[in-house]
């Protein structure tokens, strides 16, 4: 799916529930009510949008080291591999996301888990698994960015 391609159902669910996702037993069920389709649709476009790589997953963001522990990590991977790579970071679960920076270390990413030790063994993993050195950086001030933006269609 291309974003020239993205219905207005989909764009609505793409801008309108960055912020305020339903915390209750049915969220999706909320979502359909205030778009006006039913829930098996909301559902369905969610996990096409997942399924095309537009989303990578649907749940809520906890501030740092609230449950369990986090880190951010980065990497230096030549340009040749990086797709690879990010492909190979991003499919640990305890991997929130991860992005290409201009920067020697260019391929930067979150990982949580729900001990030290466990989020000790995926850093090791995925550095044995890519071949390549993995810069733990541990928070040491907590500050809030909010990562929520509105998005344009052209």
């Amino acid at each position: 799916m291309q974003p020239h391609e993205l219905t207005s159902l989909d764009q609505a669910l793409l801008n309108d529930f960055q912020r305020d996702f339903p915390l209750e037993p049915q969220p999706f069920a909320r979502m359909a009510q205030s778009l006006g389709v039913g829930e098996d649709v909301v559902i369905e476009r969610l996990r096409l949008l997942q399924e095309t790589g537009l989303i990578s997953r649907v749940g809520p963001v906890f501030p740092p080291n609230r449950l369990g522990v986090s880190t951010l990590a980065a990497m230096a991977v030549k340009a040749e591999r990086l797709e690879e790579v990010a492909a190979l970071v991003s499919a640990f679960p305890e991997v929130n996301h991860n992005y290409e920076r201009e920067h020697h270390f260019n391929l930067w990413f979150v990982a949580t888990a729900p001990n030290p030790a466990h989020l000790d063994r995926v850093l090791h993993q995925i550095a044995e698994l890519t071949g390549l050195e993995v810069l733990d950086l541990p928070m040491i001030d907590d500050f809030h960015i909010d990562l929520g933006f509105r998005l344009q269609w052209t």
